[in-house]
């Protein structure tokens, strides 16, 4: 019964420091604990957002790299067609003036040729008039020189 006395007196004596620790526990908690836990709850929340944010920067990025991509796929295609379509014309035009050169050639040939077959049809009918005149003047220089001869 005596060390059920002790240990009573020892529970009483004790009393203050457990209350005084029960003290200290709750302010601890009030004081250092709880706000430490919501700062660190805080600075959690904050970098996983930022994480979180940064992934969605990312994925942004992403999308506007691939639309600016398409875009960039589409004007280059534009330029490729109009390149090939100015590219068609000037060659329809070239094909367009050869065409009208030829003719134009062929033409000149035809008028040309036409000219030459005028000239030459103009150079025998005067030759042709003209032999008559060079044939008499021919008998006329030869005849007389054989009756000359023929009277010596």
């Amino acid at each position: 019964m005596e060390i059920l006395q002790q240990l009573g007196e020892l529970v009483l004596g004790s009393l203050p420091t457990i209350a005084l620790f029960l003290l200290i526990v709750a302010a601890y908690t009030l004081l250092v604990h709880r706000p430490l836990h919501r700062v660190l709850e805080q600075r959690r929340e904050l970098t996983t957002g930022a994480v979180d944010r940064a992934h969605a920067a990312i994925s942004t990025a992403e999308l506007k790299t691939e639309e600016y991509e398409g875009r960039l796929r589409s004007a280059r295609q534009g330029v490729s067609l109009a390149r090939e379509h100015r590219m068609q014309q000037w060659n329809l035009e070239r094909e367009q003036a050869l065409s009208a050169a030829r003719e134009m050639a062929q033409m000149k040939v035809k008028t040309a040729k036409l000219e030459l077959e005028q000239g030459a049809h103009e150079a025998r009918q005067q030759i042709e008039q003209t032999v008559d005149q060079l044939a008499s003047q021919v008998l006329a220089a030869v005849l007389p020189q054989q009756e000359n001869a023929g009277a010596r």
